[in-house]
């Protein structure tokens, strides 16, 4: 079983930058997609951005130039660089490890609180 761990979250202003980390052992050995997600209060959660296995990456239209989805094969860890964050980036951040090894339904993590000052 892969079980996400984030971590990293806490408060910014905005302009400024945070970095989430997930750490889910397994997950490049099995070939699990990984994805950030974010749920702000009284909203749906919403898929945020994505990493495959062969390292193809995609973005939310509302995070697309700003934030940056990375990993360390070696650590069984994917990053969430988000720069120039805005008020509405506000959320809680969740790791979902997915796909091929990890089941279609997968694996998520227990979130960690973003919170962007204006």
């Amino acid at each position: 079983q892969v079980q996400p761990v984030e971590s990293g979250g806490g408060s910014a202003q905005a302009g400024k930058s945070l970095r989430l980390s997930c750490t889910a052992p397994g997950f490049s050995s099995n070939n699990c997609i990984m994805g950030w997600y974010r749920q702000a209060a009284g909203q749906e959660r919403e898929w945020v951005s994505s990493i495959e296995p062969l390292d193809d990456t995609r973005y939310a239209d509302s995070v697309k130039g700003r934030f940056t989805i990375s990993k360390d094969r070696s650590k069984d860890t994917v990053y969430l660089q988000m720069d120039n964050l805005k008020p509405e980036d506000t959320a809680i951040y969740s790791c979902r490890a997915y796909g091929h090894g990890c089941g279609p339904d997968g694996y998520w993590g227990q979130g960690t609180q973003v919170t962007v000052s204006s």
